[in-house]
């Protein structure tokens, strides 16, 4: 069966990514389609063209997406485009492995360990107002029936993956009706998953944990907000956001993206390292079903990593992004 996917090539060093994911991607002999369509510019978001309804329509009717990193303006200037995707489409979770590569330095040995994130409210959703001027009101909204969707999501996932525990994180010592109706949704879904042991972890103590010893969690569910940062400190453990992927997940659509910046400083240079948004891509295959695809290239990239004679700059190499895409696809042959 062929598969149609939205290409979604992103700013920056998003289109060179993109066409190297591509590439390999295609000479793993998975039987994809590509169907390319461009986020706005930056120059039509800042007039408010800010989500095509050409994109949003083209993801609907293909129902899967890989998107490569989109700016979004700090401060001022439109919405997140990657906020507005994950509404529109209603991509309620967002799943994001975190593994070490073989070769690639990080603090740490044998993490292996799952972020799984409310993706449609809470305070990232970005609901806020000015009041009066000089006082700015956020709201953080948490509803029972969003919760309970996640926490079936993360303990389902667990229980198909062989993982044996789900953390929730929370701040519900200091939220005690919006962080604790969230572990009251959870609570109510891990009774019914026995053989999975559920714990519950404060967020700042999450974050320490972490830092001293990540291979105590496997799955690791959060509220939108702490699940934005804690996930990127999880990528920093194993080398950064460069080399971990991430799927954003509805009932029928779903969205494969990198999740690192635009990196407009090495744009257009050829040196882009695609391993996070090909990590994507190898998720976007299992979802798919195309799983033999995506064990030979996860296979290739390992041992391309391993040998460690065509990397990118940012892992201590000197390749470029084609000649690490092409490393990756000599080692599928």
């Amino acid at each position: 069966m062929r598969h149609t996917v939205t290409l979604i090539p992103g700013d920056g060093i998003g289109p060179e990514v993109a066409h190297a994911a591509r590439a390999i991607i295609d000479a793993s002999g998975a039987a994809i389609q590509w169907e390319e369509v461009n986020a706005p510019s930056e120059a039509e978001r800042r007039h408010g063209e800010f989500l095509h309804a050409r994109l949003v329509e083209s993801v609907r009717r293909n129902r899967v997406a890989l998107k490569g990193p989109i700016a979004t303006p700090i401060a001022t200037g439109p919405p997140s485009i990657n906020v507005g995707l994950r509404k529109a489409l209603e991509l309620y979770a967002n799943l994001r492995p975190v593994k070490n590569l073989p070769g690639v330095k990080s603090r740490y040995e044998g993490v292996d360990l799952v972020i799984v994130r409310e993706n449609t409210e809470d305070l990232y959703s970005g609901l806020e107002h000015t009041v009066v001027p000089g006082v700015v009101e956020s709201l953080k909204i948490i509803t029972e029936k969003a919760s309970t969707r996640i926490a079936r999501f993360a303990f389902e996932y667990a229980r198909k993956q062989g993982r044996r525990q789900v953390a929730a994180i929370h701040k519900a010592n200091i939220m005690k009706l919006s962080d604790g109706l969230f572990l009251t949704s959870v609570r109510k879904v891990a009774a019914d998953y026995p053989e999975i042991r559920y714990r519950e972890v404060i967020v700042d103590n999450a974050c320490m944990q972490l830092v001293l010893d990540p291979t105590q969690f496997e799955v690791l569910l959060l509220p939108n907000l702490y699940g934005d940062v804690v996930s990127d400190l999880a990528a920093g453990l194993v080398g950064g956001l460069g080399v971990v992927g991430s799927a954003n997940l509805g009932d029928d659509v779903a969205v494969f993206e990198a999740v690192h910046g635009t990196a407009p400083d090495i744009a257009g240079k050829g040196i882009a390292n695609p391993t996070a948004l090909l990590l994507s891509g190898i998720l976007m295959l299992e979802y798919l079903g195309e799983v033999e695809a995506a064990r030979r290239i996860e296979q290739a990239l390992h041992a391309v990593y391993r040998q460690g004679q065509c990397l990118t700059p940012d892992v201590g190499g000197s390749a470029s992004t084609m000649e690490f895409a092409h490393a990756v696809i000599a080692a599928m042959s």
